[in-house]
């Protein structure tokens, strides 16, 4: 559902990034103020462990389509809605500014459509009261397929009205609309049974990582769920993510069905602008080195494991101020 520039006037594409300038700044803040043991590695590696499985299309039988998992509620099970999301858009970040992968343009666009839709919306509004606590294997299951289903509608739905609002495209509004939530419907129930499979087996074997924080657990993270993520990230992308599905992905399908062709170049001195700086950024184009996976999943870990450390650790050192140098 990576948004490209082509599809995006530049007035939808400053609103977009305000607002996901916005979101991120309030997710630093609940990061900081967050006092969860172990928020900092944890965040990094499930960064790494969504970035290698998003490398990871599967097909859609029957339709020429194929998808991935965007993450969020699968990440905000383990983080929390705003760690999630301060993950869930480093992750959109480097895959725009390294690989290309989404137009810098739409970069705002794409981290609300995805990221905000599934970690702000989906995960507390349906997959938090659907759970509740002590839930049954299959209520798990069913509460993930219904959030995730929900999480990728509504980012569909906003990509067809970000493209009417632009007017850049002489895509037919109803076609594309329809088309977009047909396939991500389909694409929405296949990451909702891969993430309550996980969901399902990390509760088995380490339940604790997934009790909700606001009932008063500890939820303290084990070095071994780390090692284990990255180990999980490092397979993913690193050998698995070659047998993803070279099929169009759902947004490709649904303009490619509408336009006739999938490429659909930007226009205008902004996103000339905008091109330029990408193609100067994007030392991995389209994810063309074999070591992509392992590289992009490496970088997204690094960055919000030193951004959340650094986070935590100016909230550590105001907590410890000597009292004789507090003013009164």
């Amino acid at each position: 559902m990576h948004m490209s520039d082509g599809l995006i006037s530049t007035p939808v594409a400053a609103v977009a990034a305000v607002a996901a300038a916005a979101l991120i700044g309030v997710a630093g803040f609940k990061v900081k103020k967050s006092t969860r043991p172990g928020i900092v590695p944890l965040t990094g590696v499930l960064g790494a462990f969504v970035f290698a499985a998003q490398m990871v299309n599967f097909s859609i039988p029957g339709t020429g389509s194929s998808g991935h998992i965007i993450g969020g509620v699968l990440l905000a099970a383990f983080l929390g809605p705003w760690a999630a999301f301060l993950a869930l858009s480093s992750v959109l970040i480097i895959q725009c500014l390294l690989f290309a992968d989404g137009g810098l343009l739409a970069l705002g666009c794409n981290i609300v459509n995805m990221a905000a839709m599934s970690c702000l919306v989906a995960y507390p509004l349906v997959f938090r009261p659907l759970i509740g606590r002590g839930a049954s294997t299959m209520r798990l299951m069913c509460a993930s397929v219904l959030a995730c289903t929900v999480a990728l509608e509504l980012g569909a739905c906003l990509v067809a009205v970000e493209t009417k609002l632009s007017g850049v495209t002489a895509l037919s509004t109803g076609s594309f609309l329809l088309l977009m939530t047909g396939i991500h419907l389909l694409i929405g129930i296949g990451e909702g049974l891969a993430t309550g499979a996980v969901l399902g087996f990390v509760r088995k074997v380490k339940p604790s990582l997934l009790e909700p924080e606001d009932r008063g657990v500890s939820r303290r993270v084990p070095l071994g769920a780390v090692v284990a993520f990255a180990l999980a990230a490092a397979a993913i992308g690193g050998g698995l993510s070659m047998a993803a599905s070279s099929d169009p992905d759902g947004l490709e399908w649904s303009v490619e069905k509408v336009a006739g062709s999938s490429d659909i170049p930007s226009a205008g001195v902004v996103a000339d602008a905008a091109r330029r700086i990408q193609s100067g950024t994007a030392a991995m184009p389209d994810y063309d080195n074999t070591f992509s996976g392992i590289i992009g999943a490496a970088l997204v870990m690094l960055t919000l494991w030193g951004f959340c450390a650094l986070l935590t650790r100016r909230r550590a050192v105001a907590a410890h101020v000597p009292d004789e140098h507090v003013k009164e």
